[in-house]
């Protein structure tokens, strides 16, 4: 049937080949994503049947799969995972069966069935004690690949709830390691995009990732449910679509630029290029003058902020409020009206008009803004006054470049340019839905910058306080509710607390860290209770790159991917180790894919990313950055099978 579906496509696109209009070209596009829709690639179009009990409804068998298939008749043959009929696949148990007798799970290798699964849920004794059913723990405990795939074979129940939730409200989900919350957030916005087609199509998902490797590693994931109406981003690509960062922050300076406290900074800064003259001005209109009083100016500036609309737009109304001014000036000399409707159009395009309007109300962007902020010290200690320190506010002091376009800006200044062009011109594009994952780790203006893009704060939220690392990261969710700008009422708190990737007794033995680093978080537990802990090698300083070497040599051939965390000081020594021995390893300093059996991380940029072992070289080291407590029990947490240490120094306390 899909078969068929792409040869018609197929003939379609070859009628419309040759055509060279903008109609052709548009249907080329078209016919394209088509094909991309009903392509499901070398997984399983189907994975699972559900039997209504015959007694309680009519005993309908569906068979549930990543697309809705249809009979020559226009029967349904297979329906989509998303579609309210497959609900009780993911969420009946017996103790709620959802009007189902059996759930038929098929477990298949590419497109060869390999195994059929079934539960019969009118009959409890029937299904095992642990409750997960063998096909989930054999496609959990399945090899990992250099991309995520899809969980729709997988999707738990507590999981399922949350993909399903209403498109109006926002959503936050807190998880610790392996709990799937990404997963989750991706298949809420495949799930969105079929329940809301018609809304989402032009207004389209955002997803912002922590890093580009991790984008990387996820980007098929949508694409695979037939998705292609979403926008895959950071935090830093997304904004930097206007300016080129060229500078580098210190985490000092980084971490001060990323405080909530810099909107009302750039506000204060906004409102003082506003300046109303002591003296009254006098706008020649004809044979006669228009006056206006500091009094009147003043008035009229109100009026204009009090639009709350962005500054160059509340320019407008300045000068409209101005003339409505000059109108009752010229009705009390006895202009008439019929006079009026001439002189009035004239003196708002005049130039004497027009002068006074930008000299009290000059033009601005948002790159003069900050650019006024950074390289002005008179400008900036107005503005900082009572909000940062002199010593804070001295370190955002930079020399400005000849032109705008030549500015050293940096990453950090990135969300404070937002925050800039939102309030001199308005926010950039809004998008139907925004995923943040790993919300935890931006700063407060870059969760500003997050919020503007979403329309109605139609918002899902993922992460771990547990694993709060980013320069500028919050230590709550309060936080960073907040700092997106929503109301902590209207926000739909989720929390994620069983683990499906890390095996228990690793997972248990990073949970160790958690009474130092997130107090207040519960701890997740693993329905994964075979396995072993962290396997320690304690050998000398000269020898861990040699070592993680002669590991890796010998895990290869057992196990697809393998992911080496070393703080950067050790990452050159490993890769030339791993070079030296013949194994091919790739460097993520250098390259976005995890495309090489073996991949070279640094902490930071091994969040959101798995490994089917995880080699974690000198823990001690991990103390000296900043947040190494939470970097080293994220790296504890990146393993699919087994987790290594290689070690010179000792284990942090408590490990």
């Amino acid at each position: 049937m899909i078969e068929r579906t792409q040869r018609v496509l197929e003939f379609s696109e070859q009628r419309v080949r040759d055509e060279d209009s903008a109609d052709a070209k548009i249907a080329r596009l078209k016919m394209v994503e088509r094909r991309q829709a009903v392509d499901v690639g070398d997984v399983a179009l189907c994975f699972g049947r559900i039997d209504e009990d015959p007694i309680l409804t009519d005993g309908d068998q569906w068979y549930v799969g990543r697309r809705h298939i249809e009979s020559a008749e226009g029967t349904p043959v297979v329906v989509d995972w998303r579609a309210p009929v497959a609900i009780p696949f993911y969420r009946a148990t017996a103790a709620d069966a959802f009007g189902l007798s059996r759930r038929r799970r098929f477990s298949t290798e590419v497109d060869e069935l390999v195994a059929i699964f079934d539960e019969h849920l009118d009959d409890p004794d029937s299904i095992s004690a642990a409750g997960i059913p063998d096909p989930v723990l054999a496609e959990i405990e399945r090899g990992r690949s250099g991309e995520m795939a899809d969980i729709v074979a997988t999707i738990a129940a507590e999981q399922d709830e949350i993909i399903r939730g209403s498109l109006d409200e926002c959503l936050l989900v807190q998880g610790g390691p392996g709990t799937g919350k990404t997963a989750v957030g991706l298949h809420r916005a495949a799930f969105l995009l079929f329940e809301h087609r018609a809304a989402l199509a032009q207004s389209h998902v955002l997803v912002i990732g922590p890093n580009r490797v991790f984008l990387r590693y996820v980007s098929n994931v949508l694409p695979s449910l037939g998705e292609t109406a979403v926008t895959q981003s950071t935090i830093t690509s997304l904004l930097s679509s206007r300016v080129r960062v060229r500078g580098e922050d210190s985490t000092t300076v980084a971490e001060l630029k990323g405080r909530a406290v810099m909107a009302q900074v750039l506000r204060r800064l906004a409102d003082a290029r506003i300046k109303v003259p002591t003296e009254e001005q006098a706008v020649p209109s004809g044979l006669r003058s228009v006056r206006f009083s500091p009094a009147a100016l003043n008035a009229a500036v109100k009026a204009a902020r009090d639009n709350n609309l962005p500054l160059n737009d509340a320019k407008g109304v300045f000068a409209q409020v101005l003339l409505r001014k000059a109108r009752q000036q010229l009705i009390d000399r006895g202009v008439v009206e019929e006079d009026l409707a001439r002189i009035l159009p004239d003196l708002g395009k005049s130039d004497g008009f027009k002068k006074m309007v930008d000299k009290i109300w000059p033009n601005l962007s948002g790159a003069q803004l900050v650019r006024f902020l950074l390289g002005s010290p008179t400008n900036r200690n107005k503005a900082t006054d009572g909000l940062l320190s002199p010593e804070d506010s001295s370190l955002l002091q930079r020399s400005s470049a000849k032109k705008i376009a030549e500015e050293p800006w940096t990453a950090a200044d990135l969300p404070l340019l937002d925050e800039a062009n939102a309030l001199t011109s308005g926010g950039g594009r809004r998008y139907g839905h925004v995923v943040v994952d790993e919300a935890q780790d931006l700063s407060a203006m870059a969760l500003r910058a997050a919020g503007r893009r979403a329309t109605d704060g139609s918002m899902t939220i993922l992460g771990d306080i547990a694993q709060s690392t980013g320069v500028g990261a919050q230590e709550s969710w309060a936080a960073v509710t907040s700092g997106l700008g929503l109301n902590a009422s209207l926000v739909r708190r989720r929390e994620l607390t069983v683990g499906y990737r890390v095996p228990g007794p690793i997972l248990e033995y990073a949970n160790r860290l958690l009474p130092i680093t997130a107090p207040d978080i519960t701890p997740s537990t693993s329905i994964r209770s075979r396995g072993v802990g962290a396997e320690h090698h304690h050998v000398d300083a000269a020898a861990i790159g040699s070592t993680v070497a002669e590991l890796a040599a010998g895990l290869s051939s057992e196990w697809s991917t393998i992911g080496v965390i070393a703080p950067k000081g050790h990452m050159d020594g490993v890769l030339q180790a791993l070079g030296e021995a013949g194994l091919e390893a790739g460097d993520t300093r250098k390259a976005m894919e995890l495309d090489k059996p073996i991949s070279v991380v640094d902490p930071p940029t091994a969040k959101g990313l798995e490994f089917d072992v995880t080699i974690v070289v000198e823990p001690a080291d991990f103390v000296d950055l900043p947040n190494g407590l939470r970097l080293l029990y994220v790296a504890l947490t990146r393993s699919v099978q087994r987790l290594l240490i290689v070690r010179a120094g000792e284990m942090p306390s408590p490990l």
